[in-house]
């Protein structure tokens, strides 16, 4: 029961190509933004379409993956957990983000442009 208490899943369209990035440490890893749909009939009858984008982390080999077999518009679902990390922005702003760090991937569809 542990595992269900931080646990995310999502399916989407990724919003860009993830592009392979190494810490100074020697870490790889990956961001990427990932956008999913959800539709449904509102009061008046009208039928509504939303995007969520989520902000993706990705270790390792499965950065290398998300890396080699994907591109802008491709479908993947991601398995992981939330992850809050602060940061000091170039404006020297102290922010907060949240974060899916994606333990797996599993390539689902052919790649489509992202509206």
């Amino acid at each position: 029961m542990n595992a269900l208490k931080n646990k995310v899943q999502l399916i989407g369209r990724l919003g860009a190509k993830a592009e392979i990035k190494t810490t100074a440490n020697g870490k790889v890893f990956t961001r990427v933004s990932l956008a999913t749909h959800e539709s449904y009939t509102n009061v008046k009858g009208v039928k509504v379409r939303e995007t969520t984008w989520h902000n993706l982390i990705a270790w390792g080999k499965t950065a290398e993956i998300m890396h080699q077999y994907t591109d802008k518009g491709t479908e993947i679902a991601v398995e992981g957990k939330l992850v809050n990390r602060e940061y000091v922005g170039k404006d020297g702003v102290k922010r907060q983000v949240t974060e899916v760090q994606v333990n797996e991937v599993l390539l689902t569809g052919e790649k489509t442009s992202v509206s």
